[in-house]
């Protein structure tokens, strides 16, 4: 006999995205799934986003990653409120593990919540946390083939963030070809070219960013 288990636990955790998401309404929060696969620059984009935002917004970081507190150990390091959530092999966060970290977080104090879940391209894709939105980063280094190997979080992006723009001279990516593959599976999803470690369209994507925050407050 074979047991289906993926519907269940889907449910399960959507449903626990809901009252995740009802209670984000209720405190007039934000909050940002950011999905990328390791290496793409989640954590300096997250870096940038806070220095270009946070003399508006208060802002904390919920940190997904199967072993260690390096990253929230940054995030930390810049005055900045930062959960850590080591998965133990988990490929992706879920609703649940949202919630236990909100335990630590003063929700009434904050206006944006930035979750940076695990580094992976395909399973965080199914996994409703109660998010406002994700955005998927690809950096430049990956490949522009990327959206065709990978389709289901391009889709589900509501914006997608090009990183390490200031590194295509060095690799034969084709910005055509990516940007052409992007539309045809999310037409509506913008596209930022950004260089995160050097501020290079930091502001662009700030700005968008911040439209979202303030239709929520």
């Amino acid at each position: 006999m074979q047991i289906n288990l993926e519907q269940p636990i889907l449910a399960k955790n959507d449903a626990l995205a809901q009252e995740n998401r009802a209670l984000f309404a209720e405190k007039h929060v934000f909050v940002l799934n950011i999905l990328a696969s390791p290496g793409s620059g989640k954590t300096s984009t997250i870096l940038a986003t806070i220095e270009a935002l946070r003399d508006e917004f208060n802002i904390a970081v919920i940190e997904g990653d199967i072993a260690s507190s390096v990253d929230s150990e940054k995030i930390k390091a810049q005055g900045i409120a930062a959960v850590q959530i080591n998965t133990g092999g988990a490929c992706h966060l879920e609703s649940n593990m949202i919630r236990k970290a909100l335990d630590v977080l003063d929700l009434d104090a904050l206006d944006l919540i930035l979750l940076e879940n695990v580094g992976n391209l395909v399973c965080p894709t199914d996994f409703d946390l109660g998010e406002n939105a994700k955005v998927m980063i690809l950096s430049v280094p990956e490949g522009d083939d990327k959206p065709l190997k990978y389709p289901g979080v391009f889709q589900v992006a509501e914006a997608v963030v090009l990183n390490k723009v200031d590194t295509m001279p060095v690799f034969n990516f084709n910005e055509e070809a990516f940007t052409e593959a992007v539309r045809q599976l999310n037409p509506q999803a913008p596209i930022f070219r950004m260089a995160a470690t050097t501020g290079e369209g930091v502001d662009e994507w700030a700005e968008w960013l911040a439209e979202k925050i303030r239709a929520v407050q």
